[in-house]
């Protein structure tokens, strides 16, 4: 049963009702419902100043089990470690279930509580497979969360896409960050997530941070480089920023932008946008790097888009979504501008191509050469004969590997652990390596007979793992 006594409703432009309850702040709100599909990261997204003005589906079923951490734990930039901002821009929360008891070593307060300390009402209670079935069969729809007390007609409707939501979330004053870095990058805040700040901190950058109205033309500083951030809503609301970025591109100097970024870059050079059906939020999708054809995982959250039916002349394109082929990133045959769609920094997301900064950033130390595409496309290639001298060298394959398996499944739980962990036992005895596997259900895939080299039927703990090491040091097969 619920622990919430407010009984509340999610109200959809289109007629729908999904009912529920309602925690934290338990307020009326109204704005674009969308949703994410990632499984972890909730403190991030709700702190992601692109979910400004949306109320947030995440499709996930439990949310909240590993709490809220700390703000005043730091890194060393001065930023909070685990947030991407330091408030939560996401208008609404809608989830399946949401768990108030949590369990974090890090956690200092449950998911609700720090919604009620925000003014942000969650409802839950949602079959959000039916509601994300809705929003990818019929696009992105406005919505309104509300207490069953208050009629619907007593919140109007929110479009953010008629606003130019980056005023709303930029910063207002400059801020300096790791001031004697030996490259000075511009960093224009449409909406800035702070690991953008760290990816460039932590390679020794100097990084100012802009308010989204600077002018870049009367500014004294000599930057290296000008970095557009991530930001909320149509990019095509920022019409000054777009005179800004071609006012720089005139200096010929570096030039590289994230997510909304990579959309003002384009509408500055004369590409096109266009709003997507309902977008892609969540840790999971494939881009293919075009001039290599190598793919890579990202995560992503943007509900817009860049047109490339239309390239202009020296641009080309860079990487390109498996899943829907929309684009995902352009750059310059000739000057260092490069842009992309998804979130290298992959704060809560895969990691695949936080590289980008480095490239980035020794193309600016370089003196010259390669241009900045050449010096991405190098370091994204690899040499197929070495890569398979080294796999298949002897002297890189273990011995001996120790396989933690899934444990017990109950009625109505999925085997995917089970099957992995099998196909892993599988690979590793054709390759000739030995395996010892800890799994304390006999009734599991991964403990059939000379499936592993040796079975241990222990509890997956601690002590468990170590004597099982210990003793494997002395093992002969």
């Amino acid at each position: 049963m619920p622990n919430s006594d407010c009984a509340g409703a999610l109200v959809l432009e289109d007629g729908s009702v999904f009912n529920g309850f309602l925690y934290g702040a338990k307020i009326p709100q109204s704005g674009e419902v969308v949703f994410q599909t990632g499984m972890v990261g909730y403190v991030e997204s709700l702190t992601d100043p692109s979910y400004h003005s949306q109320l947030l589906v995440l499709t996930y079923p439990s949310i909240g089990n590993y709490g809220v951490p700390s703000p005043d734990d730091v890194d060393e930039c001065g930023l909070p470690r685990w947030f991407e901002s330091r408030q939560i821009y996401a208008k609404g929360l809608i989830v399946s279930e949401l768990c108030e008891e949590f369990s974090h070593f890090s956690a200092v307060k449950s998911l609700s509580h720090w919604l009620c300390e925000s003014g942000v009402t969650c409802i839950s209670g949602i079959d959000t497979r039916s509601l994300t079935l809705k929003l990818r069969q019929h696009g992105t729809l406005l919505g309104k969360i509300i207490p069953l007390s208050l009629h619907p007609e007593a919140l109007d409707w929110i479009d953010p896409a008629k606003n130019n939501l980056v005023s709303e979330v930029s910063r207002t004053d400059i801020k300096v960050f790791n001031p004697h870095g030996d490259v000075h990058i511009a960093a224009l805040d449409c909406g800035m997530k702070f690991n953008q700040i760290r990816c460039f901190v932590r390679r020794g950058a100097k990084v100012t941070v802009l308010p989204w109205s600077s002018d870049l033309t009367k500014t004294e500083t000599n930057y290296d480089a000008l970095f557009i951030s991530n930001g909320p809503g149509d990019p095509i609301q920022c019409k000054g920023i777009i005179d800004q970025i071609r006012g720089w591109m005139t200096t010929k100097k570096p030039l590289f932008g994230i997510c909304l970024g990579h959309q003002l870059v384009a509408l500055a050079c004369g590409f096109k946008t266009y709003k997507m059906k309902y977008g892609n939020r969540g840790h999971n999708q494939p881009c293919v790097h075009l001039p290599t054809g190598r793919c890579f995982i990202t995560s992503q959250n943007h509900g817009y888009a860049v047109d490339t039916k239309n390239i202009p002349d020296g641009w080309y394109e860079l990487f390109r979504n498996k899943n829907d082929r929309s684009n995902e990133g352009l750059a310059h045959y000739i000057y260092p501008w490069m842009t992309v769609q998804f979130h290298p920094e992959h704060m809560a997301g895969p990691s695949d191509l936080e590289f980008l900064f480095d490239v980035f950033l020794n193309y600016i130390r370089s003196s010259g050469g390669q241009s900045l595409s050449d010096h991405l496309t190098r370091h994204i290639s690899y040499n197929q004969e070495e890569f398979e001298r080294v796999l298949c060298s002897k002297d890189n394959k273990p011995r001996k590997v120790l396989l933690l398996g899934s444990g017990g499944l109950s009625i109505g739980q999925a085997g995917e652990f089970d099957y992995s962990g099998s196909q892993a036992l599988k690979a590793l005895r054709e390759e000739g390596v030995q395996t010892l596997l800890i799994n304390s259900n006999i009734a599991t895939v991964q403990t059939t007979e000379g499936m592993a080299d040796k079975i241990f039927l222990l509890p997956i703990a601690p002590d468990s793992v170590a004597r099982v090491i210990k003793l494997s040091v002395r093992m002969v097969f």
